[in-house]
Parts: structure tokens; sequence; C-alpha cells
């Protein structure tokens, strides 16, 4: 029998809300955070919503109690990842607590990322392309994925294990997985892992290249959807293995029961059209938790708004569940596509849809891609009786993963 992997804390911030309270007030309220460009520089200001965090760098380093230069993204990953050290019951004098009845606990920290420091890079050139002896450093420091974990990992004082993974759109879920397997290994004690992303001229200047951005508020799962919203944000797990729960006497209500990544091998950017990665990751998950897909009660799609992204899942989806479909909604409808950070966040909404049972809708859905009613959810639903959660993250090279969720 698998040991167990709960989940122990949670932290988050995205364009919802600064907290995880916040946006999932949002969610019941249906109230989306995506809207004009106001804190990114690019010409690109009237074309596209976006999903911004309501506040500047500045207000973010106020939030997070730091000075200096600090990369956007970095400063999003601390805050959610102190809060869900803070919900766990492990913050203590501004850093994490590693002493529990006299027993020191080795902690690590699994990070995503795909931007980075991109927003402070895009600062250096300016300067850098008018004279090759100009532009400032300091800016160019924490361009590389690991200097934003090692960035929060100093901010909480974490050093006994640091990793950073960057897969695309399943990163996160893939950092939970990889922090799964860790405590299972019996190589850590605890494990927060989860992903930050903030917007850059990078990335919406890529995904406009690639012709996937939505010039309105996008339209996931719908027959008419045009493309995706780009978002920001960051999200946070502490997961224990069952030693360290017994330790820490917490009365944890969901547990992640399994989880599997596959991969398309089809595309650099797109998913293959009949969702192979999609399928074998989502059966995969399934089979590590020993059930059957009838017991799945909802799914958090990865749903981006794509013509691509929405009909591959779509049809991985009907493959694995024949006539018999879950409901299922797509919250990247409220805080757009944050890339690396979707997985993390996506995987706290889905736990409060079972410690509450409660299933958030898909916005702006009028003709569901899956046409059996009730499937996709377009309103708040109240239910019962809801025990297993399914959360998808499917990236960019065929990158896919999905997160099983059970109440304990």
């Amino acid at each position: 029998m698998q040991q167990a992997i709960y989940l122990a804390g949670r932290g988050a911030i995205s364009c919802i809300g600064n907290n995880v309270a916040e946006n999932i007030a949002a969610l019941r309220e249906g109230s989306a955070g995506l809207g004009p460009i106001r804190y990114l520089s690019t010409v690109h200001a009237a074309s596209f919503p976006v999903g911004e965090v309501k506040a500047t760098n500045t207000e973010l380093a106020q939030m997070a109690g730091w000075s200096g230069t600090n990369s956007r993204t970095s400063l999003l990953g601390f805050i959610a990842a102190r809060e869900a050290l803070q919900n766990a019951g492990l913050w203590e004098n501004d850093r994490v607590k590693q002493q529990i009845n006299g027993k020191r606990l080795r902690i690590g920290l699994i990070s995503s990322t795909t931007v980075a420091g991109m927003d402070l890079t895009e600062n250096f050139f300016p300067a850098f392309l008018e004279n090759a002896a100009a532009g400032k450093l300091r800016y160019v420091r924490q361009h590389e994925a690991g200097a934003t974990t090692e960035r929060i990992a100093a901010g909480l004082g974490i050093k006994d294990y640091l990793n950073t993974i960057s897969t695309a759109c399943s990163s996160s879920a893939n950092a939970i997985m990889l922090g799964a397997r860790l405590l299972k290994a019996g190589q850590l004690d605890i494990v927060l892992a989860g992903g930050t992303d903030a917007l850059s001229k990078f990335t919406l200047n890529g995904f406009n290249t690639l012709m996937i951005l939505d010039q309105q508020l996008c339209q996931p799962f719908d027959k008419q959807r045009r493309g995706l919203n780009l978002g920001e944000g960051a999200g946070f797990l502490v997961l224990v293995n069952e030693k360290t729960a017994a330790l820490l006497g917490g009365n944890y209500t969901v547990k992640l029961a399994g989880y599997a990544n596959a991969n398309d091998a089809h595309h650099q950017t797109a998913s293959s059209p009949d969702g192979t990665g999609s399928y074998l990751a989502m059966k995969g998950a399934l089979e590590m938790a020993g059930v059957e897909p009838a017991a799945i009660g909802y799914i958090n799609l990865h749903g981006t708004g794509t013509q691509n992204n929405d009909s591959s899942e779509s049809t991985a989806i009907q493959r694995l569940f024949g006539d018999r479909f879950p409901a299922m909604s797509t919250t990247k409808s409220y805080t757009g596509h944050t890339l690396a950070a979707c997985g993390a966040l996506e995987a706290i909404y889905s736990a409060v849809s079972l410690e509450e049972q409660v299933l958030f809708p898909s916005l702006r859905v009028q003709q569901p891609v899956i046409e059996e009613p009730g499937v996709v959810v377009t309103q708040l639903r109240q239910v019962t009786g809801l025990r297993h959660v399914l959360s998808n993250s499917f990236g960019f090279g065929g990158n896919c993963s999905s997160l099983f969720f059970s109440l304990t």
C-alpha cells in the first residue's frame, strides 16, 4: 500500500486575490481578474486582456518585506510560499520552523517557473543595446530559473534541499509530483512545492507570435473560443508524509492520492490532436490511486481556451471516460494562464472543491465543447459526496501532468 501524502498548507497569489481566501472568494463570486494591462510596459497594452496581480513591484516588495532588486517572479513566489508555511503552522520568527517537538525536520523547496527573472532582464537590454559597456548587471543576475528558487529559499530560510523545474505549463504539477516522491522515499520530511511566474514582454510577445492570444476575455472549453489570456501569480503547497503528519498533529482533510506525467512527443508548442499525452497522464494518476474513472467527481481542466488545447484535452477525456463524464470546469477563465504557477494554483482550488463540496464554474461558456448537459459547470454548484478530483496541467513540448486528490 502506498504511503499517503497530505496537503498540510497552501498559499496563493493571482489576479483574483493576494492570498488563498481572496482567491476562493473570487471563484465563489464568479469574479474574474482579467482586464487591461496596467503594470507591464508593452506596446500591446491596449490589445490583450491579462490577469495581472493588482500590485506594483514596490507594493509586492512591501508585502514580502524585501528590499533591493528582486524579480516580480521571486516576489510573487515568496508571498505565496510564506503563506503556505504559515497555513501549515511552520512559520516562526520570519523563518521556516524546523524544530517540532525537539526533532529537526528536513525541509525542501521545489519551485518551478518558465520566465524566472525575465522581467528584470528586459530592463537591462535597452541601455546595453545602445552601449555595450552600459546596462546594469544587477538586472540579469536573477535571469536563470534557479535564481528564483534560491531567492525564495533564502527569504524562507530553507537550506536542506532546493530544486527547480521548468516544464512549461505543467511545471508546478511536476514540482508537486517530485515532492511526493521525495517524501515517499524518506529523503525529506516536508516539501514546499509549487510555482511562480510574472508577466513579461517575452511571454506576451511569444504567445502573440504563436497567434493564440485572445483580444477579448477568453472562453475556455467553448466552441467559439478564440485563444487564451495570459496571467501571473504563484501557488505553493506544503506536502507531508504520514510520519510527519503524525508529528505535526494536523487534521489534514485532503491527500495527493495519485499523479502521473506523460509526453505527446508530437510538437514543440501544440498538443497531439488525439490527446495521447493527456490521456496517459490522467490514466496513470487514476491507476496510482487505484480507482476507476467512474469514481472521479470533478476535473479541474487545463482548459486554456486555445483551439488546440481544448480540443486535445476534451478528446482525451472522452477516450478515458467514455460517455460517463464527470463534472468539469476551468479556472483559467478567472486567472488567465499563469504558466508555471497554474498547476499549483489549480491544485489548491481542487483541494478546496473537495473540502467545501463546491464546483467552481467556467465563465463565459455559451456552447460547451462537451455538449452533455451539466458536464461543463457554468454556475457555482454545491454538491454532496465529492471524494475524488483530478487536476490537469498540459504544457508545451508535450509535457502532460495530472494530479489526483482525495478526501482522507
